[in-house]
């Protein structure tokens, strides 16, 4: 049995699978984890499949596929969920997914925003990291990494803004 990339401890097939066969997620949490088993997999029709709004907007597989190049996921850490359960409209998601590109291991650390539409969950947007951090997901200090992932300080990025 092959164990879910998402990091549930399940079988891909008892988790992710399931969804990227076409079963609905039922949270929001699920989903943002059935995505980022996507990309391990390199499922990138999925990842299409499930963004509506400014996230389908800004999706371009082509460099989506550039992106994949050379990367290897390496886990996902879910810091925090706020609503997105089964009756929610919309929820948010707090992640941190550990990767390697070429050869350096870097992480992303993201607050997402997720609406149920018809049914289903779809990423939605990405929320920024100055109201991410005033929603209190998000303890960032001045000189930490911005939480963004631009490689900058934190002050010297999204805290200069605020």
């Amino acid at each position: 049995m092959t164990s879910c990339p998402c990091g549930s401890n399940q079988t891909y097939t008892a988790c992710c699978g399931r969804y990227h066969a076409g079963e609905a997620a039922p949270t929001a949490e699920a989903l943002m984890r059935s995505r980022y088993s996507a990309y391990a997999l390199g499922n990138l029709d999925y990842i299409g499949a499930t963004c509506c709004g400014p996230a389908a907007i800004a999706f371009d597989r082509a460099e989506a596929e550039l992106q994949q190049l050379g990367t290897q996921w390496l886990g996902l850490d879910v810091d925090r969920t706020s609503k997105g359960r089964e009756r929610d409209s919309q929820g948010t998601v707090s992640f941190t997914a550990r990767y390697r590109h070429n050869g350096t291991v870097q992480q992303m650390v993201e607050t997402s925003e997720f609406r149920r539409i018809d049914g289903r969950w779809f990423y939605y947007d990405r929320m920024p990291a100055v109201a991410a951090a005033r929603a209190g997901t998000s303890r960032t200090g001045r000189n930490d990494p911005c939480p963004c992932g631009s490689g900058r300080k934190y002050k010297k990025c999204c805290g200069a803004a605020g």
